[in-house]
């Protein structure tokens, strides 16, 4: 696309939508009435990164006008029937900032692959800038980081605009029994783009669904336990949890430290190893990540191989792959794409831990406390809660707002506990790395290059009497080792999409890119959401 083409479709793309934004619903064909045929087309649907700088490199279009232009698609989609509610804030910095790259490339040239594209950021993740930081909480309204997230600085000398931030599980779904994945007193429930009545999964819901309904380039996302890979899965996109201690957590509000990571979610594996290439590296505010240099690749996108699966022992998890009838087929047909594409398929069964899961809920009561205070106590004496027991307290006070839906009994359970020198607390610390070697020796044991398992069933509609629904997930044996992960789509039911997981070894990154690469081009599965109201009425 020239510059002239790019421009008049923006143009007819901006004219629509001016116009869709009071139009409402129309009656498709078929007579289902949809809420997609308003949405004005938008010519950025699904380019990539590559694509994106590519553009730029050749003047079709400038950094401002990309910034525009997702502004815009963002303002259209949120303003067409049922609300996505991926965006919690616009950077209004954004244009300014976009100006400033794009001189700078006038008179220097690009940084590199991330200069001048537009990155939504999950609001837990701390900008010091006109942008607020909640993790989705009433308790932190207002509330500016100190400074940058040390990956927020990242990304920024890559030359990425960060275009705002997204909507999340209000406290990275760390918060109380019988949850709704995707909402936030800040900013009210994440819909799922592919029919909006069903749940996105989260807790990095937002930007899961931003990427997925192409409200940006490529968003970034936390993961504690499935917060990335489970929401990347539902949405339809690649999610890509990496190995604890590969990417620096300062500056993101805390869960746990022994299983936080943040981590690139996207339409494409190609477009999360650009990303991963540019948030990758030691910090010295993170004690994890003090072997990062050693272990990291300047380059993810090197390992992208489309003949990664030729030889590739797997091991795949058959107690996953039984999920669910209508689920079944979409998986044993992935299965068959690796076969047919030279992987070597071997049935596993991951081993026991006696105690593990409770280990793994203990160190996350203790480090949530203990972050969580810590964070609050960053903020300086302008926040508003100082430690978890004031937040406690805010949302009994804010109750009507904070507490309508479901409760807080994690908070106040993490509340009552002592500090991370406890017994306790070190004896359930000892059984995460107790599992980490399990897990090392199991997959050395069987020869494998990675774990393969369906990432989680699709969407199930909102409940918010009962809480969360679903036919579950894959994500804890690699979250709960720190070991990386990460999702493909590979197949939809009913249109709902189904993400195929690779985990590894720790610092195994570039193995899992490969094989997530070679995958998704012969699986071709991404699916273009289309905004449905309801799986009944598409």
């Amino acid at each position: 696309m020239n510059r002239r083409e790019f421009l008049q479709q923006t143009a007819c793309a901006t004219a629509t939508g001016a116009a869709a934004l009071s139009s409402g619903c129309t009656t498709s064909p078929s007579g289902s009435r949809l809420n997609t045929t308003a949405v004005p087309p938008f010519p950025l649907e699904e380019v990539t990164i590559a694509a994106l700088q590519q553009g730029l490199l050749e003047g079709n279009y400038s950094t401002a006008e990309l910034v525009r232009l997702y502004q815009g698609r963002i303002a259209a989609v949120d303003q067409q029937g049922p609300k996505l509610k991926a965006v919690l804030e616009l950077n209004p910095d954004a244009l300014s900032i976009a100006a400033s790259l794009d001189a700078e490339r006038a008179t220097k040239g690009p940084r590199g692959p991330l200069h001048g594209i537009p990155i939504l950021i999950k609001d837990n993740i701390g900008t010091h800038d006109l942008m607020q930081t909640t993790a989705g909480s009433l308790a932190l309204a207002g509330s500016i980081a100190p400074r940058d997230a040390f990956i927020v600085e990242r990304l920024r000398a890559a030359g990425a605009v960060i275009l705002g931030k997204t909507n999340l599980s209000e406290w990275a779904n760390f918060r109380g029994g019988r949850s709704i994945s995707g909402w936030s007193a800040r900013g009210g429930q994440t819909r799922n783009p592919y029919f909006t009545d069903r749940n996105p999964s989260g807790s990095s819901s937002g930007s899961a669904v931003a990427t997925s309904a192409n409200l940006c380039a490529a968003a970034i996302g936390t993961e504690t336990n499935g917060s990335i890979v489970s929401p990347a899965s539902h949405c339809g996109i690649v999610g890509l949890k990496p190995t604890v201690g590969l990417i620096s957590r300062s500056g993101i509000i805390p869960i746990a430290a022994s299983m936080d990571t943040a981590g690139p979610m996207t339409r494409t594996v190609a477009d999360a190893a650009v990303l991963l290439s540019v948030l990758a590296g030691a910090d010295p505010q993170d004690r994890a990540t003090q072997t990062a240099d050693v272990k990291i690749q300047a380059d993810y996108t090197q390992f992208l191989d489309a003949t990664a699966l030729r030889g590739a022992r797997l091991g795949v998890l058959r107690s996953s792959f039984r999920m669910h009838p209508k689920v079944d087929p979409v998986t044993d047909s992935a299965l068959n794409v690796l076969q047919k594409n030279g992987a070597v398929l071997v049935d596993v069964s991951l081993p026991s831990l006696t105690g593990l899961s409770e280990a793994r809920f203990q160190v996350m009561l203790y480090e949530f406390k203990a972050g969580l205070n810590n964070y609050f106590a960053s903020l300086g004496p302008q926040a508003s809660v100082k430690n978890l027991t004031e937040l406690i307290a805010f949302n009994e006070k804010e109750r009507a707002r904070e507490l309508a839906f479901f409760g807080q009994e994690i908070l106040q359970e993490a509340n009552g506990k002592g500090p991370l020198t406890d017994p306790s607390y070190l004896e359930a610390k000892a059984k995460l790395q107790e599992w980490r070697d399990v897990l090392t020796r199991f997959m050395d044991t069987n020869k494998v290059e990675a774990i393969i398992a369906p990432t989680a069933g699709p969407a199930a509609t909102m409940d918010y009497i009962h809480g969360e629904r679903g036919l579950g997930g894959s994500s804890t044996p690699a979250a709960t080792a720190g070991f990386p992960h990460i999702t493909v789509p590979c197949g939809n039911v009913y249109g709902l999409p189904v993400g195929l997981s690779f985990y590894g070894r720790a610092w195994s990154e570039p193995k899992l890119l490969a094989l997530a690469y070679a995958f998704e081009q012969v699986a071709k599965a991404r699916l273009i959401p289309q905004l449905h109201r309801s799986l009944e009425l598409a």
